[in-house]
Parts: structure tokens; C-alpha cells; sequence
């Protein structure tokens, strides 16, 4: 059946909102996600913007693999597919947005718009009384056509207190419970955003305890909202140009920075994918190609340098003209030499040349479009490491918000590094010919 004839599915969903970054949206959508797939039902997950951190938290809570909604970088048509495959087989659709409701080009509310999706406001109530109220109806009121369909307290300091702000809301908003300021529910944070889901072994204690925190509004089923199918294919007309080649992707606790969409958009492209671990493995498995994803390299200095094997398995890929992608962590991991927080320096893999120091201030976010031999991708930048290299860039990204600084692209025969990190399905011909052995020549 043509994707223009496949039939518009209902399923209730949510867009979980706050009016700020920080207010607990993460914590909220996956007490709901746990809470609801405690009561049976399948639960399908998404991220607003770009994020690798919180869908880990949020697959363990529901179960299922989630994937990024992003206007920008994935396109309608493409978010338009994930949501209507999603609703699909579930019997709840959430989306966790990004930053405030309203921040941002486009914004989760441009995302709630544009697909009919109710919005839960999350609004940290631990300093507030009676002005939670007015900021809930801010957010309401802020722009036409949203759909407030109610309204959660977090970090609320008891019944008392959730009282108070329950009943500062105008008749025109709904309640939807609330959580208590708790630090067994609370997820541990680093530099770039939450421990990673592998690396809590309490994880689950704690999204139990957050999902039987909730009150009896918030297992309530939402609205069910009607997902309308894409009207064309994110593929036709690629007919498999991978087919055949096999790549190589690390997946460790120090790589693991890898949007679900990316696997799949490979596999669909033909692809066969194989993985293996920088931290455990000394040679890479037989390969046509490697990705080394970002993640956290600084983490785990000592077990990277002393991995001389696979430091000489990677030159002798790269040597053999065979194609190689490295995204943030990635190139750390293939300079000269890496410098943790601490002024701990270990020597890295020494494909390019160059050395990283990670510092305490951000150096650089945002959304980012790489224009390379290949073709034009789009993706974001997120890292706290500055780098010194004698080399000369290919090219360099463009942001998406002016003002702010691109991220260089490095080329070195087939190997292609940069802090960049590409969403596949942004462009998946450049992406077929970044990892065809023959450069996408045939």
C-alpha cells in the first residue's frame, strides 16, 4: 500500500511541557511512561530536540526504543511517520519536550501544534504558591490553538503544599497531580545532562518509586489524538545503496550517544550492522565501515589508552582507504591525546592529529547543518572539550541559530570526524555515501 493511502490511527497522547529547562519534565514522563506500562498498557515514548541521555531513562521506563521528534532536524514528514507508526501498536503516545514550552525555533509548542497533541505543563512548585497558578495560565494562554489538557506540581514539599497550588489554578485548567521533592526519585546529573540509564543500578527502584508517587489523576488515559500518515516516503528511491556493506559501530558505556533512528536508517539503507566495544574489544569485527558514535571518553581515559590493539586495528581501517565517521566522542577518542576535568592526560588512538582538554564551561550547543562532499546533514553540537590541531578543516557547520559558532569537519582520506553529530534521516543519500566503500560511486 502507498504511504499516502495508509489510514490516520487514534491513540491518546501527551506532549509533557514545562515553562523552563530543569523543572523535571525527564522525571515526569517517565513516571507516567512506568506508570502506565504498569497498568498493561504499551507505552511509545519520544524526545523533543536533540537528546541522548533522556531516552535512555525513558526507554527503561516504558520499554520500547525512543526516538527524537525534531521539526528541524528529522522534518515534518519524517516525525510525521515515527508518531503515526508509534500509534500504531499503543495505547499511549508521550512526548517529552525541550527547554520551555515556548523557547525555541521550532518549539515543543510548534511540535503540539502542528500534530494536535495535548500538553501537560510540568512546573516546579518547590518555591512557589499562588503565582503557580498564573504561570500555568501563561503557558495556556501564550499562544492560540494549544491545548492545555493539565497541569502537574513537582517537587512539591507536601500535601498541604500540593493543595495550595492545586488550588491556585483557574477553573479552566485541570489538576493532574503531583510529585513530592524526593532524592530516591530524582535522576543524578554530569556535564552533559543525566548519568546514563546503564550506569544506575537504581534506576528502576527509582522509576517504581516515581510512578507510584503520582496520583490517581495522572493514570488517567489523555485525549486521543488522530495521526495523520505521511505523504511520501523518506526513502523511495534509494533502493538499498548499502546493501552488502557491513559497519562497524561502537556501543560501550563510553560510546553510546546513538539516535535509535540512525541504527534503523541504516539498516534501511541495506546496511548490516555489527557492534563492538572500544573499552573491551581489541580488534573491530570484519568490516566495511566504522562509526564511532559520542559518548563519554574522558570517563574511561585509562581503559581507551591502554587499548593499543584496536588503536592499531583503526589505522590499519583507515589505511585501507575503508570509510570511518567520528562524532564528538568519537574524534576525542582518535586524536593524539585526551585531558580530563582533572589535568589527567592519556594518549588516544592518533589518527588525527591534535589533542582535546575537557574544561568546566560549556563550549559549544546547538543546532548545526554540515554541508560535506557527500551532501548537506543536519544535527546538533553538544560538548564541554576544546581542541588543538594543526589540521585544516574541510568545512565548517553552519548553525541553525545565528550568532552562534560552527563546528569544524575534518577529512582525512574516508575518515570524517567533527563534534558534529548527524541525524541520518536528515539526509540519507549523503549518509549512503559517508559509508559505501566506494563513496557511493556505484
Amino acid at each position: 500500500m502507498p504511504v499516502s493511502a495508509v489510514r490516520p490511527v487514534r491513540c491518546p497522547a501527551l506532549l509533557i511541557a514545562a515553562p523552563a529547562s530543569g523543572q523535571g519534565k525527564t522525571s515526569v514522563t517517565a513516571a507516567l511512561a512506568r506508570l502506565h506500562r504498569q497498568r498493561g498498557r504499551r507505552v511509545r515514548v519520544f524526545k523533543t530536540g536533540p537528546d541522548f541521555l533522556d531516552p535512555m531513562v525513558l526507554a527503561r521506563a516504558s520499554g520500547e526504543p525512543v526516538h527524537q521528534l525534531d521539526l528541524w532536524m528529522g522534518g515534518e514528514a519524517h516525525c510525521r511517520a515515527l508518531l503515526h507508526e508509534a500509534a500504531s501498536g499503543a495505547d499511549l503516545v508521550l512526548v517529552e519536550g525541550v527547554m520551555g514550552l515556548h523557547d525555541g525555533e521550532p518549539s515543543s509548542a510548534d511540535l503540539a501544534l502542528r500534530f494536535g497533541l495535548p500538553v501537560l505543563a510540568v512546573i516546579d512548585g518547590s518555591a512557589m504558591a499562588q503565582t503557580f497558578g498564573a504561570v500555568a495560565l501563561g503557558l495556556a494562554r501564550y499562544r492560540d490553538g494549544l491545548t492545555l489538557a493539565g497541569v502537574l506540581a513537582n517537587r512539591v514539599a507536601g500535601e498541604s503544599h500540593a493543595a495550595l497550588l492545586r488550588d491556585s489554578l483557574p477553573a479552566c485548567l485541570r489538576w493532574s497531580g503531583s510529585l513530592a521533592r524526593d532524592e530516591l526519585i530524582a535522576l543524578p546529573e554530569r556535564h552533559l545532562g543525566l548519568v546514563q540509564a546503564g550506569e544506575l543500578a537504581d534506576l528502576d527502584a527509582r522509576l517504581d518509586r516515581a510512578a507510584a508517587a503520582l496520583g490517581p489523576d495522572a493514570a488517567e488515559l489523555p485525549p486521543e489524538v488522530s495521526f495523520e500518515a505521511p505523504q511520501i516516503s523518506d526513502l523511495r528511491g534509494l533502493d538499498s545503496p548499502l546493501q552488502g556493506v557491513r559497519i562497524a559501530v561502537a556501543r560501550d558505556a563510553a560510546f553510546a550517544f546513538i539516535y535509535p533512528a540512525n541504527l534503523a536508517q541504516l539498516e534501511a539503507l541495506g546496511a548490516e550492522l555489527c557492534f563492538f566495544s572500544p573499552l573491551n574489544d581489541a580488534a573491530l569485527p570484519p568490516c566495511d565501515a566504522v562509526w564511532l558514535p559520542g559518548g563519554y571518553p574522558e570517563l574511561h581515559l585509562d581503559t581507551l589508552s591502554a587499548n593499543r590493539l584496536l588503536h592499531q586495528a583503526l589505522r590499519e581501517h583507515h589505511a585501507a582507504s575503508r570509510p570511518l565517521l567520528a562524532e564528538c566522542g568519537g574524534l576525542l577518542f582518535l586524536l593524539d591525546a585526551l585531558t580530563d576535568a582533572q589535568g589527567r592526560r592519556a594518549v588516544m588512538a592518533g589518527l588525527l592529529q591534535g589533542e582535546a582538554v575537557m574544561q568546566a564551561r560549556l563550549a559549544n550547543i546547538g543546532l548545526h547543518e554540515a554541508t560535506v562532499p557527500e551532501g548537506t546533514l543536519r544535527g546538533h553540537s553538544f560538548h564541554y572539550s576544546r581542541l588543538q590541531t594543526p589540521l585544516a578543516p574541510l568545512c565548517s557547520t553552519t548553525p541553525a541559530r545565528a550568532g552562534r559558532r560552527g563546528e569544524a569537519v575534518y577529512r582525512s582520506g574516508r575518515l570524517t570526524a567533527s563534534y558534529f553529530h548527524a541525524y541520518f534521516p536528515s539526509n540519507p543519500r549523503a549518509v549512503a555515501r559517508l559509508f559505501a566503500p566506494d563513496g557511493g560511486a556505484r
